[in-house]
C-alpha cells in the first residue's frame, strides 16, 4: 500500500495533536502549552508538554517527542500505516491509495465500515455485561473469592453473562440482526430438518472484554463460575478478532511495559487480571492458542524484553517450545527473550499470594534465557555420551539455529553447539549448509577448524536474497553519521529488523530530512517487505527526502554484493555513536528540567548509566 505524501501532510495539518494526545493523557493548560504526566515513563509531576501552535509533543523527562502520527505509533504500538488510517478515520478522511484499483478501494471501505459497526455492537454488549455484573451477587462473590477488587474489575471492564438463552434480546431489540452472529455474540443453529435457532454464546460466565491496541472491544473471554465445561470460552474468529494476532491485556498493559521494561506473557486472562492487582500490570496473555510469530512481533513494538511464563508440567514445556519457535526470528542481540517455569502446583496468582511479589520478581529475573532453552530443547532425548546422540543434537539444533537473525548471539550459539557435538564450528556449519567438509577451507587456505564465520554463515546471504546490497563505484562518502546510517539502511533494508526500539526511536526522531525518511523506510518494510534500492528509488519520488537519498546512493552498482560494505557490525557501531550523542543531549535537558522537576534527577542518572553502557561497548569494539 502506497499512501501519497501530500495526503500525510494534509492529515498532519488537519489533526489537532492536543485532541489526539488528550484522549490518552489528562492535559491541563499551562501557559501557551498543555501539560500532563508522560505516558512513556513513570513520573509524579508533569513534564510532558503538548504545543497547539507547533502541533508537537515533548517530554522533558524522557525526551519523547513527535506529531499526532508519531504519538499513535509510540503510545498505541501502531505501525505507520495503521496510525495514518486511524487518524484519517477520526477526521472523516479517506486514505488514498496510489496502487489500488477502484474495486479494491470500495471493498476496503466496506470492510472498514463493517469493522466499525461490529466494534460498536461489541461495545454495547460489553456495557450491558458490566451492568449485569453489578446486579449479580453470585458473580461478584466469585470474583472476590478469586481475590479481585472492584477497582481492578472496573479497570479491565469485567462483566457477567447470566444463565439463560436469550439475555441479549433485552439489549438488542432486533435479536435477528446478522451482526450479532457475525460478532460472535449469538450462535445460529441451522441443523438440517430443524427450525433455525438463535441463542447467546456466553451464558452464566464472568466475561473479560478483549481489546485491540486502540482500546476497541473486539471480543470476549468467558469463565464459568463452577466446574462446567468448557471452563474457558472465547469469541470465535470474526472480521475484527483473530486469536492468533491479539493478546489479552495488551491495551491495559501498554504503559506498564515501558515502566517495568518487559512483557510477562501468561496463559490466561485470569492470570493477567490477578497479576495486575498484585503489582505486575505488565502481564498479557494468549487467547486459547499457542504463541505465534505475530504475537511476538506485536510485543516487540512496545518492549525489547519478553518473559514467557508457563506451568512446569509437560504441557507447559510443549507450549514453551512453540513460543521458542515463534520468538527465534525476532531474537536479535538487543532483545531479550526468557522462559519462566513455575512449580507444577502454582500459577502466577497462587505463587505471588504464597511467596510475595519480591519472590516472584526474583523468579522472573532468573528465568531461562532463550539461548539456554534453545540448547535444552535441541538436546532433549540425545545421549551426548555417544556419536549417535551428538549427531541427533546437531540435527535437532539446525532448524532452531538457522531461524535466528544474524548477530553475536547466533555466532556464540554456533560455538556452544559445536562444542557439545564435538565438531569444529566450521565443520558443523559446512554440515548444516550442505557443503563438503573442508571445501571452504581448501579454497581459502584457512584451517578447517577456523571459527571465523564465512559470508555463507553470517546471515548476509539471507539479506542478499531479499534485498541485494550494492557495490560502491566511486560514490562520495557521507558527510554525517545520519547520512551514513541512511546509506547503509537504504542499501540493506532488512537490517531494520535487527534494530532495537531505542534505535528506531532515535532514527525516526532525527531532524528532517533524515527522521521522516527513516519513518517512511520503516513503513515500506512493514507494508512491502525488504526492497532493493531501485524499488525504493521509485517509491521516494516526490518525497521531501528524495534529494538526499538519491545523492547518498549515487554511484551504486546494483545486484553485486560487497561483503565489506554496509556490514551489520558497521551499522551497529555507527548507531551506538549516534545514541551516545543523543543521550548526552537528553542528559543536558534533564539537568535543566531538574530545576522545576525533582524526578528529572532520576531520569538524568538513568540516561547517564545507559550512555556509559554504550560507551563501554564502543571502547571494546574495533573502529
Amino acid at each position: 500500500m502506497s499512501i501519497p505524501q501530500t495526503f500525510i501532510q494534509e492529515l498532519i495539518a488537519r489533526a489537532d495533536v492536543v485532541e489526539i494526545v488528550g484522549r490518552y493523557v489528562q492535559l491541563k493548560k499551562g501557559g501557551a502549552n498543555f501539560m500532563g504526566l508522560c505516558p512513556f515513563h513513570g513520573e509524579k509531576s508533569p513534564s510532558f508538554s503538548v504545543s497547539p501552535s507547533k502541533q508537537f509533543y515533548h517530554c522533558f523527562g524522557c525526551g519523547k517527542n513527535g506529531n499526532a502520527i508519531g504519538f499513535l505509533m509510540d503510545h498505541a504500538g501502531m505501525t505507520f500505516v495503521e496510525a495514518v488510517k486511524d487518524l484519517a478515520q477520526q477526521y472523516g478522511l479517506q486514505v488514498p491509495q496510489d496502487d489500488v484499483s477502484p474495486q479494491d478501494r470500495a471493498r476496503a471501505a466496506e470492510q472498514r465500515h463493517k469493522q466499525t459497526t461490529l466494534n460498536e455492537v461489541l461495545e454495547k454488549a460489553g456495557d450491558a455485561y458490566k451492568k449485569l455484573l453489578k446486579e449479580s451477587s453470585k458473580a461478584k462473590d466469585y470474583l472476590k473469592g478469586r481475590g479481585l477488587s472492584g477497582e481492578i474489575a472496573r479497570q479491565f471492564g469485567l462483566g457477567y453473562a447470566p444463565a439463560g438463552w436469550r439475555n441479549l434480546a433485552s439489549v438488542f431489540p432486533n435479536y435477528d440482526d446478522p451482526l450479532l452472529v457475525e460478532s460472535g455474540l449469538v450462535i445460529l443453529n441451522t441443523e438440517a430438518g430443524e427450525e433455525e435457532k438463535r441463542y447467546d454464546r456466553f451464558r452464566d460466565r464472568v466475561l473479560f472484554p478483549i481489546r485491540n491496541v486502540k482500546g476497541e472491544c473486539i471480543g470476549f473471554g468467558g469463565r464459568v463460575l463452577g466446574d462446567d465445561k468448557p471452563k474457558y470460552l472465547n469469541s470465535p474468529e470474526t472480521p475484527v478478532f483473530s486469536k492468533g494476532r491479539e493478546l489479552y491485556g495488551l491495551f491495559e498493559a501498554r504503559n506498564a511495559l515501558r515502566e517495568h521494561g518487559y512483557a510477562l506473557v501468561t496463559e490466561g486472562y485470569m492470570d493477567v487480571v490477578a497479576l495486575a492487582q498484585l503489582g505486575f500490570p505488565n502481564a498479557v496473555a494468549t487467547l486459547g492458542t499457542a504463541c505465534t510469530a505475530e504475537h511476538v512481533q506485536k510485543l516487540f513494538r512496545f518492549t525489547d524484553s519478553v518473559v514467557f511464563s508457563f506451568d512446569g508440567d509437560a504441557a507447559g514445556r510443549r507450549a514453551a517450545r512453540k513460543a521458542l519457535d515463534s520468538a527465534l526470528p525476532f531474537a536479535t542481540d538487543v532483545r531479550s527473550v526468557k522462559f519462566l517455569f513455575l512449580p507444577a502446583e502454582h500459577d502466577p496468582d497462587s505463587f505471588i499470594r504464597e511467596f510475595g511479589q519480591e519472590a516472584f520478581a526474583r523468579y522472573v529475573s532468573e528465568a531461562v534465557p532463550l539461548s539456554r532453552f534453545l540448547i535444552d530443547a535441541a538436546r532433549e532425548g540425545c545421549d551426548l555420551g555417544n556419536v549417535e546422540g551428538r549427531a541427533h543434537l546437531a540435527s535437532s539444533a539446525k532448524p532452531l539455529w538457522m531461524a535466528l537473525p544474524d548477530g553475536a548471539l547466533k555466532r556464540q550459539l554456533l560455538v556452544e553447539i559445536s562444542n557439545l557435538v564435538q565438531l569444529p564450528s566450521r565443520e558443523l556449519l559446512d554440515l548444516w549448509t550442505s557443503r563438503p567438509v573442508g571445501s571452504s577451507a581448501e579454497r581459502s587456505g584457512r584451517p578447517a577448524s577456523s571459527e571465523r564465520p564465512t559470508p555463507e554463515y553470517s546471515g548476509y546471504k539471507r539479506f542478499e536474497n531479499s534485498a541485494p546490497r550494492p557495490r560502491l563505484t566511486g560514490r562520495p562518502w557521507p558527510t554525517s553519521r545520519a547520512d551514513h546510517a541512511t546509506r547503509l539502511l537504504l542499501g540493506n533494508m532488512l537490517a531494520l529488523e535487527l534494530l532495537s526500539a531505542e534505535d528506531h526511536t532515535m532514527l525516526c526522531e532525527l531532524p528532517a530530512p533524515h527522521g521522516p525518511l527513516f519513518a517512511w523506510l520503516e513503513s515500506q518494510l512493514h507494508e512491502h517487505g525488504a526492497q532493493p534500492w531501485v524499488a525504493l528509488r521509485e517509491g521516494l519520488r516526490g518525497h521531501p527526502a528524495e534529494e538526499i537519498a538519491v545523492r547518498l546512493m549515487t554511484g551504486y552498482e546494483l545486484g553485486v554484493t560487497d561483503e565489506s560494505d554496509a556490514s551489520l557490525s558497521e551499522l551497529r557501531n555507527l548507531l551506538n555513536r549516534m545514541l551516545v550523542e543523543r543521550l548526552k543531549i537528553q542528559e543536558t535537558e534533564a539537568i535543566h528540567a531538574a530545576k522545576f522537576d525533582p524526578a528529572a534527577v532520576h531520569r538524568y542518572r538513568e540516561l547517564q548509566t545507559r550512555r556509559r553502557q554504550i560507551e563501554s561497548v564502543l571502547s571494546s569494539s574495533p573502529d
